[in-house]
């Protein structure tokens, strides 16, 4: 499948965002509007290239192969178009428009875990999706539609999770609007393309779950309060390591420590912000973790204000496991007081818990929230449930993994971390056929523990089956779907992305900066702002007539987020709309987008998230698809 995409992609991704020809080559032709989008297709099957237009037998392409467009002739049944992979330089030959699909944005669909949900049906006519949508009983509706043989629905999702980080797909985007019907679901109603993969040779049969491992970081606020949480927690870790040291499943889990406190303020007794204590490395013994974990402490000292540092904790423990390697993915945090959140000039991260909560997701770790609501912190109590809750949020759970414990006793802790703890192992055990009779003598978990342990629990297994079986979008050529699940509107089955090379990235981080430095520069003078902001924009070499009077934020981006269908008050923001704002609103909104540059900066260092197809070795062609909600 990587060779097919590399032949899909090997053209778009080689050029940044705003790439220049060499003086005297060609240029592809430009989308109507555009300064700097150039026109793309995508073949169909049966596809050839010829020298000329209506010349003899051609050169068969790949179905799914994107060209640029570079001249056009003819009209109906006997237009053609000059094409190359290129956006400037040599074109590859003539074939007939009919046999290529346009693509006028960068737009692709990436599966969410189908664990809890309905599979997503593709449709093979928009209308009679839109039926379905807005039928006044669209769960009986789509329910009626994936039961019908009439040809409605031409594929189905795969039933095992097909993981775009993992093995990169391409489902083009080739239209979208956004549908609303008459109980107020909004639902993108998008025309996607696909086509079928390589066919591989069917493997030797073997348990595809025979190598399944999983991993428990704890992620432990160690301040001045913690010491008997930190104990408890030591004694779960030594407790669960006592019980399968003599069995397979040792051979399965590995546990991590991450200590955490706050910032320093130039008390060097706090010692640090983050420690790793103990990686979860399987290249160790099991028990490796133990004379690591001893060496963990409480601070001497207490720390300024009642908020820690949880965000750098959790930061810390995605450095603290090979993750990608791992079927199971689970982080513990264990705290008694909220988080220094990215306005914080305390925080050392400046990332907000819903950047955490995406870097986590970007990873599929499930993350656990164990909150010790002791009387000392009683004035941050909402405000920590409100921020944990948040962070710990699964998709397919019907609630966050936040677990408040009264009065913060440590016997209620205890109870839960081992609760918590054993029954991950359980589920690791149970994946993987490995005998578990020495786990606390089999006693069932809390009704809580266990619902959202086996939602966890499938949603890894569907996760980890696609990965290791290669799972690949459905075999189809041109369809309608939708972004929410048809049953449960509140449920999203597939994420629109845009699909961003680092250049493009780095363009838009650049772009981000501006806008920011432009608002900062003018925060005595409000008025003033936007004059700012296009004036930079313009010394920045950015496109004159793009920035003009700069009537709207979104025209100091790039034009590739021209046209997405999605919702953003930064892009649509105008100069009375910032006005109206006042003081507070524009801090608020500058705080939200100094977030999200650190996100942005988060997906360029982080070379998981980043895929290289073909044989390019530009590191600024790699590729990524960015969430739509992500955008500014």
């Amino acid at each position: 499948m990587m060779r097919f995409l590399a032949l899909i992609l090997a053209a778009f991704i080689a050029m940044p965002a705003l790439a220049q020809a060499p003086a005297g080559a060609r240029r592809a032709l430009l989308m109507e509007g555009k300064q700097t989008l150039t026109q793309k297709v995508l073949t169909r099957p049966g596809a050839t290239l010829h020298a000329t237009p209506g010349a003899g037998a051609g050169t068969p392409v790949p179905g799914f192969t994107l060209f640029h467009v570079y001249a056009r002739q003819g009209s109906g049944a006997e237009a053609w178009i000059e094409v190359g992979r290129d956006a400037t330089g040599a074109t590859e030959g003539w074939m007939r428009e009919e046999r290529a699909l346009p693509w006028g944005q960068t737009m692709v669909l990436a599966f969410t875990n189908p664990a809890g949900r309905e599979r997503t049906m593709f449709f093979g006519d928009g209308q009679a999706l839109r039926r379905v949508i807005l039928a006044r009983d669209m769960a009986a509706a789509g329910a009626e539609a994936r039961r019908a043989n009439d040809g409605r629905v031409i594929a189905l999702e795969p039933e095992t999770y097909v993981d775009i980080s993992r093995n990169f797909y391409l489902l083009p985007v080739l239209s979208a609007e956004e549908v609303e019907n008459e109980r107020g679901d909004r639902m993108r109603l998008l025309e996607v393309a696909s086509a079928p993969a390589e066919r591989r040779a069917a493997p030797p049969a073997r348990d595809p779950l025979a190598d399944f491992r999983g991993a428990l970081v704890f992620v432990v606020d160690t301040t001045l309060s913690m010491q008997p949480y930190l104990d408890r927690t030591r004694e779960a870790i030594r407790n669960v390591m006592a019980r399968i040291g003599t069995t397979a499943l040792r051979d399965r889990f590995r546990f991590g420590l991450v200590a955490y406190r706050d910032d320093l303020g130039g008390n060097q007794a706090l010692e640090y912000v983050t420690r790793t204590h103990a990686r979860a490395d399987f290249s160790q013994p099991a028990d490796a973790i133990l004379p690591r974990i001893a060496e963990a402490a409480a601070a001497t000292e207490s720390n300024e204000g009642f908020d820690e540092d949880a965000v750098a904790g959790l930061r810390a423990a995605l450095d603290a496991a090979d993750w990608n390697s791992l079927g199971g993915r689970f982080i513990i945090l264990v705290t008694d007081a909220g988080t220094r959140d990215a306005t914080d000039p305390r925080s050392s991260t400046r990332l907000g818990i819903a950047e955490m909560r995406e870097l986590l997701k970007q990873r599929a770790i499930a993350t656990f929230a164990l909150h010790l609501l002791t009387p000392e912190g009683r004035n941050n109590h909402a405000r920590a449930r409100a921020q944990y809750r948040e962070l710990t949020r699964f998709d397919g759970a019907p609630e966050p993994f936040y677990y408040p414990i009264p009065n913060g006793e440590v016997a209620a802790f205890g109870q839960t971390v081992e609760a918590i703890t054993e029954a991950l192992l359980r589920q690791v055990a149970t994946l993987t056929n490995t005998p578990i009779a020495q786990l606390r003598g089999n006693a069932p978990a809390a009704p809580q523990v266990q619902q959202q342990v086996d939602v966890v629990g499938q949603a890894m297994r569907l996760a980890y089956l696609g990965r290791v079986q290669e799972a690949a979008a459905p075999d189809i050529v041109r369809s309608f779907t939708t972004d929410r699940d048809l049953a449960d509107s509140n449920r999203a089955n597939l994420d629109v992305r845009i699909l961003l090379t680092r250049d493009q990235l780095s363009d838009l981080r650049s772009a981000l900066r501006l806008v920011i430095d432009g608002a900062n520069a003018g925060r005595l003078q409000p008025q003033t702002v936007f004059a700012n902001i296009r004036n930079a924009a313009l010394s920045a070499a950015r496109d004159p007539r793009r920035i003009g009077n700069l009537e709207r934020l979104g025209a100091a981006f790039g034009e590739y987020l021209d046209g997405l269908p999605y919702r953003s008050q930064v892009m649509e923001l105008t100069e009375r709309g910032w006005l109206e704002l006042q003081s507070g609103g524009q801090r608020e909104l500058l705080n939200a987008l100094e977030a999200k540059l650190r996100l942005y900066d988060e997906y360029a260092r982080t070379p998981a998230l980043w895929t290289q197809l073909g044989s390019g070795n530009d590191a600024g062609a790699a590729v990524f698809p960015m969430p739509l909600d992500q955008l500014p």
